[in-house]
């Protein structure tokens, strides 16, 4: 059972390089997988090193099986590597240019960049519809504000991920796209119901799906009129009934971060991750 619960976990990591704790939890509980963030990264090199160190773990874990190493490379805001990296622009100048062949080859691009250096997870596209022109959060991290030209888009970056040997994930199901709370310092809650959803925030989502997308990422949102007790990262109506029955989605399901306060202001520790 413990095996079976590591694989569920995905890790931060201190610094730089792998410190020996670290990587005797990794094998001990044969942990899933790692999640970077800018104080792991110093250089290509470093970074190449690091990734190399993290994955031949493998050969020690009970499971033996090949490590997730992840990272949040969006483009525009969200990027986790800089120079000498490409610095990639904000998905919303790829809704406003509308080349589908332009987004397939930036995902590409971008992903060829992340398996260089050992990264084979990136939680990206964000595929959420702006609908909340005051949504800052959100912002220029959405393609549009339309679904179908989101929707479009999502499915070329997809492909030009997998494409490149990345697995994309897409974020943030059901939709981040009408908010005002940012779920990083508290939770959200959205008065829609199941068809304004249906009509608007989840038209991406499946032709994401469509396009053989590996993981999408629940949001921290709680939709009272759908689920009145749990936000859909907790949620069995949004995760067992609507995404697993519903839109037999069968690939796949992360958890937005768990330590955000969305999450850890309003339910106990030892609820969250059961």
């Amino acid at each position: 059972m413990r095996d079976k619960i590591g694989q569920l976990v995905i890790m931060g990591l201190r610094q730089s390089t792998l410190t020996q704790d670290e990587a005797e939890f990794i094998v001990r509980n044969n942990i899933g997988g790692v999640i970077l963030f800018p104080r792991n990264i110093e250089s290509p090199e470093q970074l190449h090193a690091l990734c190399k160190s993290i994955q031949q773990l493998r050969h020690k874990t009970k499971s033996k099986l090949p490590l997730f190493i992840s990272i949040d490379m969006e483009g525009g805001r969200v990027a986790r590597l800089k120079k000498p990296f490409t610095q990639w622009p904000a998905i919303a100048k790829l809704g406003a240019l509308d080349s589908t062949s332009l987004s397939f080859k930036m995902a590409q691009s971008m992903g060829s960049e992340l398996a260089a250096v050992g990264i084979n997870l990136d939680f990206a596209p964000c595929v959420d519809v702006l609908t909340n022109p005051e949504n800052i959060l959100i912002g220029d991290r959405s393609l549009s504000t339309d679904p179908e030209m989101v929707a479009k888009h999502a499915s070329a970056l997809v492909r030009g991920y997998i494409k490149a040997g990345v697995i994309a994930c897409a974020k943030h199901f059901p939709g981040h796209g009408n908010t005002l709370i940012d779920s990083h310092e508290d939770l959200p809650v959205e008065n829609v119901d199941l068809e304004r959803l249906k009509a608007i925030e989840l038209v991406p989502f499946k032709k994401a799906f469509r396009a053989r997308l590996d993981m999408v990422m629940t949001a921290h949102i709680q939709f009272p009129k759908i689920d009145p007790k749990w936000p859909v990262t907790l949620s069995q109506i949004f995760i067992r009934d609507l995404l697993r029955n519903e839109l037999r989605y069968k690939n796949i399901v992360i958890s937005d971060d768990l330590d955000m306060k969305a999450l850890a202001k309003n339910f106990a520790k030892h609820e969250i991750p059961v």
